[in-house]
């Protein structure tokens, strides 16, 4: 029997390939596979369902994360896919697998930023399970929210003509990564010298203690703003755009002038020698909400600090970004891949 490798498909190839087939049989299933949450029937509200899973060694290094960070981060991630359905999380269940290597005061530690998360977004943990590793750290945590039916956002339903919006700004998670990463390079070979992060640290806290966006759910809500389509930004700004391009059926036309992109960002990527543009479209782990409205929305928005309209969509043509020089350019995935472990030129 012939073997087919993974990295054939990618992450987002085996993903279709798992859903193939997968036909929902209760009528309460209104959405299963193929958007950030499952969306449940339940009475006047839908409840929303999403699960990410972290292993030690592909998503997170120990010898940098404190786990305190991480167990922030880990909730936090679960939180931004529900808020990018315009929705409000409610409850999480957290599973860890775990070897005998860490003690019980570090476990305290990582449940500490679990709860701090909860505390601060108004989240319950309602409960979760325990099993031993023998591959380091896992973490699992699944979340549920709500969302009234005529405010919920998939991530199709852009129309032509949409406007392109994206909050707060892209890249400092990457940059962020690749600060420690090089301190860590160091470190390791010259034992004892002190890690150089003076400076950073505003894109240190967004990729060690990164924030939901739960202000922009609530903004659009009191400005009456309903997205046509919605994503979080959790695998770079391509990737992401890609997904309500395809999903929608649409063309998505972004401009790189109009990506938002931190100073700090801008220079740290210069001193790594990397274009920063490359670092906001296939970064990723931005948290950021990345979403298409009505023409007739734009007014409701303009002018707000926490957004900035970088493209639009359009009918019948491909996904491309427009540089600065005004060429254009196919719009490709190339952020982080669970299954491709080779590093993109540049990135």
């Amino acid at each position: 029997m012939d073997r087919t490798e993974l990295s054939t498909l990618g992450e987002f190839g085996l993903i279709k390939l798992i859903s193939e087939g997968v036909k929902p049989v209760k009528k309460s299933t209104k959405m299963g596979i193929g958007d950030d949450a499952a969306v449940i029937q339940e009475g006047d509200q839908f409840s929303l369902l999403t699960t990410d899973m972290l292993m030690e060694g592909v998503h997170f290094d120990l010898s940098y994360a404190p786990l305190k960070h991480l167990g922030y981060k880990a909730a936090i991630a679960n939180f931004s896919d529900i808020f990018a359905m315009n929705g409000v999380p409610e409850q999480i269940l957290v599973s860890l697998g775990l070897s005998n290597r860490f003690s019980v005061e570090a476990i305290e530690e990582l449940y500490a930023g679990i709860k701090l998360a909860c505390e601060i977004y108004e989240v319950d943990m309602v409960g979760g399970d325990t099993v031993s590793s023998k591959s380091g750290l896992v973490i699992s945590i699944t979340a549920r929210g709500v969302v009234e039916q005529n405010k919920i956002a998939y991530r199709s339903g852009a129309k032509d003509k949409d406007i392109l919006v994206v909050s707060g700004d892209l890249g400092a998670a990457y940059m962020g990564l690749q600060v420690l990463e090089r301190e860590k390079a160091v470190y390791e070979s010259t034992p004892g010298v002190q890690p150089d992060l003076e400076g950073y640290d505003y894109i240190l806290e967004r990729q060690l203690k990164p924030e939901a966006r739960k202000d922009v759910v609530k903004l659009l809500d009191q400005v009456g703003v309903v997205p046509t389509s919605m994503i979080d930004i959790s695998d770079g700004l391509a990737s992401e755009t890609l997904h309500l391009a395809d999903r929608s059926e649409m063309g998505l036309i972004l401009y790189e002038e109009k990506i938002p992109i931190d100073p700090t960002v801008i220079n740290t990527a210069e001193k790594f020698n990397i274009d920063p543009t490359l670092c906001a479209l296939n970064g990723g782990e931005d948290y950021e909400l990345l979403f298409t409205i009505s023409q007739g929305d734009f007014e409701k928005l303009k002018g707000n600090p926490n957004f900035s309209f970088i493209g639009h969509v359009s009918e019948g043509s491909a996904s491309q970004m427009i540089a600065r020089d005004g060429s254009a350019h196919e719009l490709t995935a190339q952020g982080w891949d669970a299954f491709i472990k080779a590093k993109k030129e540049n990135l």
